[in-house]
């Protein structure tokens, strides 16, 4: 919920500036939640638990203008389409999504994905976009940091 706020939410930009930061507020905010609660009371009925989510996120700094219709997606860490192109040597592209078990919706269909802290802006409003979304964290390239699923099995001590 954090990193998703950090990209819409002013206030979170102000509260978590670099990583370091946010990551002190993530720990805050564990040391707060229901979460807490939840692994506190498990370890007390002896229950063994596995905590996980769907994807990691990475801390993005780098804009990257790509070329495109604005139906190659909303993300900013991979696009797909027929009409996608870019000038980056620091970009994956996979012009055979089928290859790679991705899918397809067009014949000639590719996708391009980031790598490292970079992310895609169009090229209207190139700058308004970049500084917008720089220093966010975000999912869907190709970074350890987004491709681990992050995971942790607890089983409580015995007293």
């Amino acid at each position: 919920m954090i990193s998703h706020a950090k990209t819409e939410m002013d206030i979170i930009k102000e509260l978590a500036p670099d990583n370091k930061a946010f990551r002190s507020l993530t720990l805050s905010w564990f040391e707060n939640s229901p979460l807490l609660d939840i692994i506190q009371k498990s370890q007390k009925l002896g229950f063994k638990l596995a905590i996980t989510t769907d994807h990691g996120t990475i801390n993005v700094d780098q804009a990257t203008e790509i070329i495109s219709t604005k139906d190659a997606g909303t993300n900013l860490r991979y696009k797909t389409g027929r009409n996608v192109s870019h000038n980056s040597k620091d970009i994956i592209e996979v012009a055979n999504p089928e290859e790679f078990m991705l899918p397809a919706e067009h014949l000639n269909s590719k996708f391009i994905f980031a790598k490292g802290s970079q992310y895609f802006v169009f090229q209207n409003n190139f700058n308004h976009f970049a500084t917008h979304f720089r220093n966010t964290f975000q999912h869907g390239g190709v970074s350890m940091e987004e491709m681990i699923v992050p995971f942790v099995v607890m089983t409580p001590r015995e007293s």
